[in-house]
């Protein structure tokens, strides 16, 4: 009997903007591929979020979307269960912001989940275009060795508090915030540099593409951890379509 790998897609009809439900398909076509049974669960707005699921993925969406994801995931709760309990959760753009402490949406502040330590506020101008990073290797995502890329499109400029350390170091690219939405901060260097978060079993980014698409070694490394293997343990994937898209984009 093959092993079975349940994939949470939270919230796809508020937070589906930028094709990053292409993140829970790259999870189960690799595990797929590695013989596993895999299936995503799509948790769409007023129902309840499973807490038992082996992983969780969230993508972008705008202002009004953001703030009834927020008070959805709170008020239901599952999600905060889920990453207390240490099942992965990859959330991207929009998703980063909702898992934060607060983030500005329509005009307003607005309470966020608390999964990760960071605040964000608007940037000066919306940032556009590639971005690559190379990777800090903090937490779960201490096995990535290879330069993460994709595609920013956001107005966040996302401060990481003391809980939360950088998914990555900016070669390219804003990331999470710019200049002047850290000059006044001590530490106003490393904010700027950096990009997406990692606190516990949450990785967060501003990546779309989709991230796991772009980027097969952090995929493989949130199947790993959910199915309670290491990256190294993981039967090698050869898939030119995927090394060609890298080779393009890092160009």
């Amino acid at each position: 009997m093959a092993n079975e790998l349940n994939i949470g897609l939270v919230l796809p009809d508020v937070l589906g903007t930028y094709g990053d439900d292409g993140n829970a398909l790259v999870l189960r076509q690799r595990a797929r591929m590695r013989g596993w049974n895999a299936t995503i669960h799509t948790i769409r707005l007023g129902e309840p979020i499973p807490e038992t699921l082996d992983i969780y993925t969230l993508g972008g969406g705008e202002d009004v979307a953001q703030i009834l994801a927020a008070e959805h995931i709170i008020a239901d709760g599952g999600l905060t269960r889920a990453a207390n309990a240490g099942r992965p959760i990859l959330a991207i753009c929009a998703g980063f912001q909702v898992l934060g402490e607060s983030f500005r949406a329509s005009g307003r502040v607005v309470d966020g989940v608390g999964l990760i330590d960071a605040t964000t506020t608007p940037l000066q101008e919306r940032s556009i275009g590639e971005v690559a990073s190379t990777p800090t290797g903090t937490g779960i995502t201490a096995g990535l060795t290879e330069r993460l890329t994709g595609f920013e499109n956001h107005m966040g400029a996302t401060i990481l508090g003391p809980e939360a350390k950088p998914l990555g170091t900016v070669t390219r690219g804003t990331g999470n915030s710019d200049k002047a939405a850290t000059e006044d901060l001590p530490d106003a260097a490393v904010q700027v540099t950096s990009e997406g978060a990692v606190q516990g079993s949450v990785v967060a980014t501003y990546m779309h593409g989709p991230a796991l698409a772009r980027n097969p070694q952090l995929a493989d490394l949130l199947f790993a951890q959910a199915t309670g293997q290491s990256l190294e343990e993981l039967e090698p994937l050869d898939i030119p379509a995927v090394e060609q898209l890298r080779k393009e984009r890092m160009s």
